[in-house]
C-alpha cells in the first residue's frame, strides 16, 4: 500500500475515534498549531493526532513550535545600529523568551503519533518530544473488509489540566468540519469532471 497522511488518518478516524468522538477534522489549527486530524472527545476535550510517513517526519516534530512554552522576560539591552557607511541609523534591541518544553500541546487532552507500523522501531521512543504521546501503528490487511489495522502500541498519558471546550467552541469546530466535507464533495466533483474530459482525448489516440 502507498501510504499517505490522508488514507492514515482516515483508518484512524473511522476505526479509533469515531465512537469516542463527537467531532472529526483534518489539518485543523483551531487549538494554535496544526493538528493533523483534531478530534473532539464527547466530553468536550481535544484529541491531537500526528500522522508521520517517514522517520525523518518523526524525528523532526519534536522541534515544533507546538511543544515548547515561551514566557515573555522583556527585551535586551539597547544596542546602536549603524548602515554601511558607518553612520548612526537607530537602536534596537531583542526580545528575551524563558523556553520551557511543554508535555502536552496547548489545549490537548491527548497526543498521539501515527504512522505505518514498517517504519517503527523501538528505539524510536526516545524521539517521542514528550513521555505522554502515545503510538498508533496501521498496516494493510489484505482480504479484509478493513483493509487498514490499527494498533495502539503505546497509550497516551492525558492531560490532568486538559483545556475543556465551551459548547460555543465544540460548534465552531463541527462548522469547520461542515464546510470541510462540503468542500471536499465539491473537489471529488471537479476531479471527476476533470478525468471525463481526459478519457475522450486519451481514446481518440489510442
Amino acid at each position: 500500500m502507498n501510504w499517505s497522511e490522508h488514507n492514515i488518518a482516515r483508518a484512524i478516524a473511522r476505526q479509533t475515534l469515531a465512537r469516542k468522538c463527537v467531532v472529526l477534522v483534518d489539518n485543523c489549527s483551531w487549538t494554535g498549531h496544526e493538528c493533523d486530524v483534531l478530534a473532539v472527545t464527547k466530553d468536550l476535550r481535544i484529541i491531537d493526532i500526528e500522522v508521520k510517513i517517514s522517520r525523518a517526519d518523526f524525528k523532526a516534530d519534536a522541534k515544533k513550535e507546538k511543544w515548547f512554552d515561551r514566557i515573555f522576560q522583556g527585551y535586551s539591552e539597547r544596542r546602536e545600529v549603524f548602515n554601511t557607511a558607518g553612520r548612526l541609523v537607530g537602536v534596537s534591541s531583542t526580545a528575551l523568551y524563558d523556553v520551557q518544553p511543554l508535555v502536552h500541546p496547548r489545549k490537548v487532552w491527548k497526543h498521539y503519533y501515527a504512522m505505518p507500523a514498517d517504519i517503527w522501531r523501538p528505539e524510536l521512543v526516545d524521539f517521542l518530544p514528550s513521555p505522554a504521546s502515545g503510538v498508533l501503528l496501521v498496516r494493510e490487511q489484505r482480504n479484509s473488509t478493513t483493509p487498514i489495522a490499527v494498533e495502539c502500541i503505546r497509550r497516551s498519558t492525558p492531560a490532568k489540566d486538559a483545556y475543556v471546550l465551551k459548547p460555543a467552541e465544540a460548534i465552531d469546530i463541527a462548522r469547520l468540519a461542515n464546510l470541510r466535507m462540503w468542500e471536499s464533495y465539491r473537489q471529488a466533483e471537479a476531479d471527476r469532471d476533470a478525468l471525463r474530459r481526459v478519457e475522450p482525448s486519451a481514446r481518440a489516440c489510442a
